[in-house]
């Protein structure tokens, strides 16, 4: 009989993964749980220095889909990011970034890392002659994130990591907005990847999660500085993030296709100044888009002509259209980056990193195409008629 390749994600005939909440195991005798506590012997000895089985099978599902050798999880993407970054930089390291990224991360780089003796330089997101000079003045940490939030600027990951290895730095992608379903950082060359499993892997609003992915050297280093922080993942979250991680290829499909509709018609409408997405022709790096993705994501930004007051007045108009601050769920939702995804800047840090206030996130999701355009109809041209 030909083997199965197949291979469940546990030793077990269960179609979902088990949630225990228990955080210690009984041991029986001094020897064995000796062993156990040194990690060289097997099973669990608490919960935050192991993964309880359903944390376990989120992280085997997500290496999977990362083509990774290892992964972890954390307790929220916020975790994973600033747990990566202190456990593999230390006083006197040099990080490079665009200026481009999430605004936690982007805290971070300004703040919370200098403080530490970590040095920081953040450059334009898409000159890659800035990125070339940076790197050369020395680089241990190269950190991307493409498409970034909430302008959708596309960086190259593949000439990126070629420049940073030339400097042995570790490439770190923030590969949220795109997930593993549309983009691939590994494989370009990235070193480390992260998630926030709050966003698209999870899907439904209901899990605050993070999740890692790396090789196993690297990610036995992240991993004891997990422990050791205590960041880890509680069960009924890892449950839920898995449970939304099987139907992350298809909602995923519906998120790319509803994504593009809106932005090709929200690029023919009047009171719109710009839209922001890389499926479209008009993208500046639509091509390169192209060419290290596989679907364009269910993220888009746009520019009101009237500016901050249009937000103001188009919020008010949305009847099923959701403002929250998150994304990657499956119902349509918009934000602003002073309340989503820059809320941790001041509004002179957001202008700085070139966002304009009258600037609308939305995250599309995968309800009927026409549902959410009419939405989007009402409340935008209607202005025209009644400001």
């Amino acid at each position: 009989m030909k083997e199965k390749t197949n291979r469940p994600l546990l030793d077990s005939n269960l179609l979902s993964p088990p949630v225990s909440f228990g955080i210690v195991n009984q041991q029986f005798d001094l020897s064995t749980w000796e062993s156990i506590a040194k990690d060289s012997g097997k099973g669990a000895l608490y919960a935050r220095n192991s993964s309880n089985p359903a944390a376990g099978y989120l992280e085997e599902q997500i290496r999977k889909l990362e083509q990774a050798e290892f992964a972890t999880s954390f307790s929220s993407g916020m975790a994973a990011i600033s747990n990566v970054l202190f456990a593999l930089l230390s006083p006197g390291k040099r990080l490079v970034a665009g200026k481009d990224t999430y605004g936690g991360a982007s805290y971070l780089f300004t703040h919370a890392l200098p403080k530490w003796g970590v040095e920081v330089e953040m450059v334009d997101t898409l000159d890659h002659s800035a990125f070339e000079q940076a790197i050369a003045r020395g680089c241990d940490v190269l950190y991307l994130e493409t498409p970034t939030n909430p302008l959708l600027k596309i960086q190259d990951i593949k000439q990126l990591s070629a420049l940073a290895h030339q400097q042995e730095a570790t490439v770190i992608i923030d590969n949220t907005l795109a997930t593993a379903i549309n983009q691939q950082p590994l494989s370009l060359g990235a070193d480390v990847v992260i998630h926030s499993a709050t966003k698209f892997l999870g899907g439904h609003a209901d899990a605050l999660g993070g999740l890692v992915c790396t090789s196993k050297e690297r990610g036995e280093i992240i991993l004891s500085h997990k422990e050791i922080h205590g960041a880890c993942l509680d069960p009924m979250t890892a449950y839920l993030i898995s449970r939304g991680v099987k139907t992350l290829a298809l909602r995923m499909k519906q998120h790319n296709e509803n994504a593009l509709a809106l932005a090709k018609w929200l690029e023919q409408q009047t009171p719109v100044q710009s839209v922001n997405y890389p499926g479209l022709s008009s993208h500046s790096h639509h091509n390169l888009a192209q060419q290290q993705m596989s679907g364009f994501g269910g993220v888009l930004s746009f520019s009101l002509k009237s500016g901050e007051a249009g937000v103001y007045n188009t919020f008010k108009r949305f009847n099923k259209v959701i403002l929250a601050s998150t994304l990657g769920s499956v119902e349509t939702m918009v934000g602003t980056p002073s309340t989503t995804s820059h809320v941790e800047c001041t509004q002179a840090e957001r202008q700085a990193l070139g966002i304009p206030n009258g600037l609308i996130r939305c995250s599309v999701g995968i309800e009927d195409i026409n549902e959410i355009i009419s939405d989007f109809d009402q409340a935008i041209n209607s202005q025209d008629k009644t400001d």
